[in-house]
């Protein structure tokens, strides 16, 4: 990845602990397993052993370590006295097999939706994405997009706050929460009494929005998601970006700020509550304020190549919302867009 920023000076890696130096890229730019990739999770606090593991435990470790790829019967598996200790490694082998049955890193990814069979735990899930965005952004120089791409594979905590949707992370808010008992983002950025300096959350502004190369991987700057902003215009980008690199298809996403179309035909949610908020709307039913309220942006996905389509709606646009949950939660779920567009073939 360029170690430029949009002013040509030099910047941080993005994401280096992501895991994307330890894989390889094959021909069509996809991810490649490795067995670098497959160790660096053997370091993790969930299998690395601890002084009271067993000596089987230290062993399969050990052997694993030297070789991750190593395969592991039932019988090995049962020497391990420690319970946990047996269930996360089967959890590891389980996301090995997939790995390594699939092309890339991304196959096995899409592979997981499209076969309808998501049985690993979240975290492989996030992981993956998180890798995979890592890969897509190669090339990327706006901290806007990298920053909305964090919406991708992080939850988000919203603030709605004088007309702005600022987003922050969640898991990050949370551990200032618990150490400086401030409850929420809006605590903590708008009217909390700590200034955003403090707690070292800034909003990221068009005029300093390179402040986010050096602190990336802190995944600790606010992103301004009100329309017309540059936060919005990125993650339409990102999206773009996602669907080009699994599907091959070129779309053009722009937000609206209503969907006015006598003609609606196809929508996505990308997330769980706009997936059931647009199928009400779709069906003509009553939805209250309440959940109309939690709708954070629209937007309006066009085809390139309308060949791509359906026939039945060829040309047409399709709708797209995000939206937060109850609490005030945004849980993206890029495999939406995957999955649920109106293609008329595989591709």
């Amino acid at each position: 990845m360029s170690n430029l920023t949009r002013d040509g000076l030099i910047r941080a890696e993005l994401w280096p602990n992501s895991g994307f130096r330890l894989l390889q890229r094959n021909e069509q730019g996809r991810l490649s397993l490795t067995d670098s990739f497959l160790r660096a999770y053997l370091t993790r606090p969930e299998l690395a052993p601890v002084n009271e593991s067993c000596e089987a435990e230290h062993a399969l470790h050990a052997r694993l370590v030297e070789d991750p790829f190593f395969k592991v019967d039932a019988e090995k598996l049962a020497r391990l006295a420690d319970a946990d200790a047996r269930e996360n490694y089967q959890i590891l082998f389980e996301f090995r097999n997939k790995l390594t049955n699939a092309k890339s890193i991304e196959a096995c990814y899409q592979d997981l939706f499209s076969m309808g069979d998501v049985a690993l735990p979240e975290l492989f899930i996030n992981q993956m994405v998180h890798v995979i965005v890592r890969n897509i952004l190669e090339e990327v120089t706006d901290p806007f997009q990298a920053r909305a791409s964090e919406l991708l594979f992080r939850t988000q905590t919203v603030s709605n706050e004088d007309g702005a949707i600022l987003l922050g992370d969640t898991e990050i808010i949370e551990m200032y929460a618990t150490s400086g008992g401030m409850g929420n983002l809006g605590k903590l950025v708008i009217d909390g009494g700590l200034k955003p300096k403090q707690v070292d959350l800034d909003v990221l502004q068009a005029e300093e929005g390179d402040i986010y190369w050096d602190r990336n991987e802190k995944f600790d700057t606010v992103l301004d998601l009100t329309f017309s902003r540059p936060g919005l215009d990125a993650l339409c980008r990102v999206l773009e970006f996602w669907v080009f690199h699994f599907l091959n298809a070129r779309v053009f996403i722009q937000p609206v700020q209503k969907i006015s179309d006598e003609r609606w035909v196809w929508h996505v949610g990308l997330d769980r509550d706009s997936s059931t908020l647009l199928n009400d709307l779709y069906e003509g039913k009553d939805v209250e304020k309440e959940r109309m309220e939690r709708v954070l942006s629209l937007f309006r996905l066009e085809f390139e190549d309308t060949n791509l389509m359906r026939a039945e709606i060829k040309g047409r646009p399709v709708y797209l919302a995000l939206s937060m949950s109850s609490d005030k939660k945004v849980k993206l779920k890029p495999q939406n867009l995957l999955v649920n567009l109106p293609l008329a073939r595989k591709i």
